[in-house]
Protein backbone atom coordinates (compact mmCIF):
# COMPACT_ATOMS: atom_id res chain seq x y z
CA UNK A 1 0.00 0.00 0.00
CA UNK A 2 1.65 3.51 -1.06
CA UNK A 3 0.70 6.70 0.38
CA UNK A 4 -0.19 9.63 -1.30
CA UNK A 5 2.72 12.09 -0.77
CA UNK A 6 1.69 14.72 -2.86
CA UNK A 7 1.13 18.74 -1.29
CA UNK A 8 -2.10 19.61 -0.25
CA UNK A 9 -3.71 21.63 -3.18
CA UNK A 10 -3.31 25.14 -2.61
CA UNK A 11 -6.72 26.62 -0.91
CA UNK A 12 -8.13 29.41 0.22
CA UNK A 13 -10.11 28.72 3.38
CA UNK A 14 -12.73 30.61 4.58
CA UNK A 15 -13.28 30.38 8.57
CA UNK A 16 -17.10 30.81 9.77
CA UNK A 17 -15.83 34.74 11.57
CA UNK A 18 -14.19 35.84 8.99
CA UNK A 19 -17.83 34.58 6.74
CA UNK A 20 -19.50 37.16 8.98
CA UNK A 21 -17.16 39.93 8.50
CA UNK A 22 -16.85 38.95 4.35
CA UNK A 23 -20.33 39.01 4.18
CA UNK A 24 -20.51 42.53 6.04
CA UNK A 25 -18.01 44.15 3.87
CA UNK A 26 -20.26 42.99 1.01
CA UNK A 27 -23.14 44.70 1.87
CA UNK A 28 -21.22 47.70 2.51
CA UNK A 29 -19.87 48.06 -1.09
CA UNK A 30 -23.47 47.54 -2.26
CA UNK A 31 -24.73 50.57 0.31
CA UNK A 32 -21.85 52.47 -1.04
CA UNK A 33 -22.31 52.15 -4.66
CA UNK A 34 -26.12 53.55 -3.52
CA UNK A 35 -27.87 50.55 -5.04
CA UNK A 36 -30.49 49.34 -2.50
CA UNK A 37 -31.94 46.07 -3.07
CA UNK A 38 -35.75 45.58 -2.54
CA UNK A 39 -34.93 41.72 -2.86
CA UNK A 40 -31.91 39.33 -2.45
CA UNK A 41 -32.01 36.11 -4.65
CA UNK A 42 -29.47 33.69 -3.31
CA UNK A 43 -27.94 31.39 -5.80
CA UNK A 44 -28.69 27.58 -4.00
CA UNK A 45 -26.73 25.68 -2.65
CA UNK A 46 -23.59 27.79 -2.24
CA UNK A 47 -25.47 31.58 -2.37
CA UNK A 48 -27.91 30.47 0.56
CA UNK A 49 -25.94 31.15 3.69
CA UNK A 50 -24.21 34.43 1.94
CA UNK A 51 -27.43 35.35 0.49
CA UNK A 52 -29.14 35.19 4.02
CA UNK A 53 -25.90 37.55 5.99
CA UNK A 54 -26.14 40.00 2.80
CA UNK A 55 -29.80 40.36 3.20
CA UNK A 56 -29.83 41.04 6.91
CA UNK A 57 -26.85 43.07 6.54
CA UNK A 58 -28.65 45.74 4.18
CA UNK A 59 -31.89 45.00 6.00
CA UNK A 60 -33.73 43.73 2.72
CA UNK A 61 -36.30 41.22 3.96
CA UNK A 62 -37.59 40.10 0.24
CA UNK A 63 -35.33 36.77 -0.04
CA UNK A 64 -35.54 34.44 -2.71
CA UNK A 65 -33.69 31.69 -3.81
CA UNK A 66 -32.54 30.19 -7.79
CA UNK A 67 -31.49 26.68 -7.45
CA UNK A 68 -28.94 26.19 -10.20
CA UNK A 69 -26.49 23.05 -10.21
CA UNK A 70 -23.62 23.39 -11.90
CA UNK A 71 -20.31 21.73 -9.92
CA UNK A 72 -20.98 17.88 -9.57
CA UNK A 73 -17.65 17.84 -7.29
CA UNK A 74 -14.30 19.58 -7.13
CA UNK A 75 -13.16 20.37 -10.21
CA UNK A 76 -15.91 18.31 -12.00
CA UNK A 77 -18.94 20.04 -13.61
CA UNK A 78 -22.06 19.42 -16.03
CA UNK A 79 -22.10 20.72 -19.53
CA UNK A 80 -23.99 23.33 -18.59
CA UNK A 81 -25.38 25.27 -15.53
CA UNK A 82 -29.28 23.98 -14.67
CA UNK A 83 -32.12 25.43 -13.03
CA UNK A 84 -33.46 22.93 -10.66
CA UNK A 85 -36.79 22.66 -9.29
CA UNK A 86 -38.48 24.07 -7.16
CA UNK A 87 -38.56 27.50 -9.17
CA UNK A 88 -38.57 31.06 -7.54
CA UNK A 89 -41.87 32.82 -8.33
CA UNK A 90 -40.15 35.66 -10.62
CA UNK A 91 -44.13 37.30 -11.26
CA UNK A 92 -43.70 40.30 -8.88
CA UNK A 93 -40.26 40.85 -9.97
CA UNK A 94 -40.26 42.71 -13.27
CA UNK A 95 -39.03 46.55 -12.38
CA UNK A 96 -37.55 45.65 -9.18
CA UNK A 97 -33.83 46.53 -7.63
CA UNK A 98 -32.39 42.38 -7.24
CA UNK A 99 -29.31 41.86 -5.45
CA UNK A 100 -28.11 37.86 -6.39
CA UNK A 101 -25.73 36.80 -4.17
CA UNK A 102 -23.64 33.62 -4.87
CA UNK A 103 -20.66 31.99 -2.79
CA UNK A 104 -18.06 32.38 -5.83
CA UNK A 105 -17.83 33.43 -8.77
CA UNK A 106 -15.47 30.71 -10.73
CA UNK A 107 -16.69 29.79 -14.57
CA UNK A 108 -19.05 32.59 -13.97
CA UNK A 109 -21.42 30.34 -16.20
CA UNK A 110 -24.03 30.05 -13.35
CA UNK A 111 -24.18 33.80 -12.22
CA UNK A 112 -24.37 34.26 -15.77
CA UNK A 113 -27.60 31.74 -16.32
CA UNK A 114 -29.21 33.40 -13.71
CA UNK A 115 -28.74 37.37 -14.36
CA UNK A 116 -29.65 36.60 -17.80
CA UNK A 117 -32.88 34.83 -16.54
CA UNK A 118 -33.93 37.95 -14.80
CA UNK A 119 -33.02 40.52 -17.08
CA UNK A 120 -34.99 38.61 -19.34
CA UNK A 121 -38.35 39.03 -16.96
CA UNK A 122 -37.41 43.00 -16.82
CA UNK A 123 -35.51 42.72 -13.79
CA UNK A 124 -32.55 45.39 -12.49
CA UNK A 125 -30.11 42.90 -11.14
CA UNK A 126 -26.48 43.51 -9.73
CA UNK A 127 -24.35 40.91 -8.39
CA UNK A 128 -22.76 40.24 -5.11
CA UNK A 129 -20.03 37.09 -4.32
CA UNK A 130 -17.58 35.93 -1.64
CA UNK A 131 -15.04 35.16 -4.16
CA UNK A 132 -14.14 35.96 -8.12
CA UNK A 133 -11.92 34.18 -9.81
CA UNK A 134 -9.88 35.15 -12.83
CA UNK A 135 -10.98 32.84 -15.07
CA UNK A 136 -15.10 33.98 -14.67
CA UNK A 137 -16.57 34.95 -17.66
CA UNK A 138 -18.36 37.72 -15.91
CA UNK A 139 -17.56 40.10 -13.04
CA UNK A 140 -19.58 40.77 -10.51
CA UNK A 141 -20.73 44.11 -9.34
CA UNK A 142 -19.51 43.31 -6.15
CA UNK A 143 -16.92 40.95 -5.09
CA UNK A 144 -15.57 40.56 -1.25
CA UNK A 145 -11.99 38.81 -2.73
CA UNK A 146 -10.10 37.76 -6.06
CA UNK A 147 -8.51 34.26 -5.59
CA UNK A 148 -7.30 31.75 -8.11
CA UNK A 149 -7.18 28.87 -5.53
CA UNK A 150 -9.80 26.19 -4.86
CA UNK A 151 -12.18 27.57 -1.82
CA UNK A 152 -13.35 25.71 1.01
CA UNK A 153 -16.24 27.37 2.63
CA UNK A 154 -17.33 26.55 6.24
CA UNK A 155 -20.55 25.29 5.07
CA UNK A 156 -19.43 22.47 2.72
CA UNK A 157 -16.03 22.07 3.79
CA UNK A 158 -17.15 18.58 5.91
CA UNK A 159 -18.65 15.44 3.39
CA UNK A 160 -22.55 15.16 4.01
CA UNK A 161 -23.25 12.89 7.34
CA UNK A 162 -23.10 9.42 7.34
CA UNK A 163 -26.87 8.39 6.29
CA UNK A 164 -27.28 11.14 4.30
CA UNK A 165 -29.00 11.19 1.36
CA UNK A 166 -27.27 9.84 -1.61
CA UNK A 167 -25.78 12.36 -4.39
CA UNK A 168 -28.67 13.20 -6.79
CA UNK A 169 -29.84 10.60 -9.39
CA UNK A 170 -29.66 11.02 -12.95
Amino acid sequence: MSIDQSPAPDREVLSWETFGLASRQLAEQVVASGFLPEVVVAVARGGLLPGGAVAYALGTKGIGTLNVEFYTDIGQTLADPRVLPPLMDTSELPGARVLVVDDVADSGRTLALVMSMLADKGVQARSAVLYTKPSSIIRPDYSWKNTDRWITFPWSAQPPVEGALPAARE
